[in-house]
């Protein structure tokens, strides 16, 4: 993925105040997660007073005091629609201000326990409450207590530029969803504030400055990296919290050279810059018959090579020519004594009597070509044939060495030096050719 541009997004707080777990909406307990009540528990049945006042907190005081130091700035709210719904000044304010507003579900609520169906119903509910509180449909999500379903189930709806239910890498990157590629901008659960409710965690505003500043300076150096950082209403929206955040934001300005934008802006940049990578069927998801017709070749003549690697645990990981190289290199590493030869025997000599008669496969006429081994002169015929004989009788297999990795001369250098090796250190060296080669080769097919 190319990284092309610096990138890095300024904190977007979280509005959930109206939309945790409380029984006066219909839940069956109240919220107990990420609050300054330490041990906090969910009470089936009950109203928690002191939990539901915490999260007023954030749309009645912390909102305010987050738009006041934010609000010349782009801005990303993650704001749950039932929130939302009941919060129509912080909605204009936020609209006034120019802020993007992606959804944050439909409620504050876990979805790792809801049947497929009931989070798809719920994703859509989110949307239409959503559009029809804010104006407009959502174009980004982060949903924060996912199932396993919920970045396929919002990337199938087809109608968010981004999601963020992701926290694996510095910059966005494409999946595919069905026929669909779909941007996924990550997020951050440690540049953010909720570790002022966790442990371990932030105990004074300074220590989530501190650490925000030191994040991005790091970034900065680096160079085209994104950098989220995580709000609440509730938590930074304190003020000795809140002093943190001003501690950072005073930093990045004061140092520059950073883009400071909504993850909207950054979708459209990156949809422009690193548009999906065009399609093609991943090794990890052929079936075995067409994995072995792809690759069968990979290995000179030993098919079973590529059928044995199918059977290993092949993940996208393997989707690229190193890791798909990784998986062909354990069935060799593992293979039987007389598997590894039979491989090592199947490799024709160099410049020998298979390619004067134009009876090399494909890659090997390709790969012989490129050193030039295809316009040899008579005394370079003749030496290379002396030195296959001397070699093969030694050591009972043909002279291997990846030839694209060299040339004609380096080549002769180096099988006249490893003809006097001893034959297990050849045995060994050549085995490590292989790979080499079949590395080489898949690099020529796949990324």
């Amino acid at each position: 993925m190319a990284r092309r541009r610096p990138r890095r997004r300024l904190p977007g707080p979280q509005l959930r105040g109206g939309g945790e777990n409380c029984v006066l909406h219909g839940d069956a307990a109240s919220e107990a997660f990420l609050s300054d009540i330490a041990g906090a528990a969910m009470w089936p049945g009950l109203r928690h007073w002191n939990m539901e006042s915490i999260y007023e907190y954030g749309a009645r005081a912390g909102f305010w005091r987050l738009h006041r130091l934010m609000r010349d700035l782009p801005v990303t709210i993650y704001g749950v629609a039932t929130a939302l719904a009941r919060s129509p000044e912080q909605v204009a304010a936020m609209k006034a201000a120019g802020w993007e507003i992606a959804s944050h579900g439909l409620k504050w609520v876990e979805h790792k326990d809801m049947p497929e169906e009931v989070e798809r119903a719920q994703i859509a509910e989110a949307i239409r409450l959503h559009t029809e509180v804010v104006g407009e449909p959502p174009r980004g999500w982060y949903t924060g207590r996912c199932s396993a379903n919920t970045v396929r189930l919002t990337a199938e709806t087809g109608q968010l530029d981004w999601i963020s239910d992701t926290y694996d890498d510095d910059l966005p990157y494409w999946i595919e969803a069905g026929e669909r590629d779909q941007l996924v901008i990550p997020y951050t659960l440690e540049a953010n504030d909720m570790r002022f409710a966790v442990a371990p965690g932030w105990v004074t505003g300074r220590d989530f400055g501190d650490y925000l500043c030191d994040t991005f300076d790091v970034l900065h150096e680096e160079g085209g990296r994104m950098f989220s950082v995580g709000l609440h209403c509730r938590l930074v929206g304190r003020p000795g919290k809140a002093a943190g955040l001003r501690q950072f934001l005073k930093h990045a300005q004061q140092k520059g050279g950073a883009w400071f934008a909504t993850r909207g802006q950054i979708a459209a940049h990156w949809r422009a810059v690193n548009p999906p990578p065009p399609r093609h069927e991943r090794p990890s998801e052929m079936h075995r018959k067409a994995f072995v017709a792809a690759f069968g070749g990979i290995v000179e003549h030993s098919p079973w090579v590529a059928d044995r690697a199918w059977s290993l645990e092949l993940g996208p990981a393997h989707d690229s020519a190193t890791g798909l190289a990784n998986a062909l290199a354990r069935v060799l590493r593992t293979a039987s004594r007389e598997e590894q030869l039979g491989v090592l025997r199947a490799h024709p000599d160099l410049a020998g009597k298979l390619a004067a008669a134009k009876r090399l496969t494909a890659d090997s006429t390709s790969e012989q070509a490129s050193a030039g081994l295809d316009d040899l002169t008579e005394e370079e015929v003749e030496r290379f044939t002396v030195l296959n004989n001397a070699y093969m009788d030694r050591h009972g297999f043909p002279f291997i060495i990846a030839v694209r990795d060299n040339t004609k001369a380096s080549i002769l250098s180096a099988f006249e030096r490893r003809t006097a090796n001893d034959s297990e250190t050849e045995f060994a060296e050549a085995l490590r050719q292989v790979e080499r080669i079949a590395e080489l080769r898949l690099k020529a097919v796949l990324p």
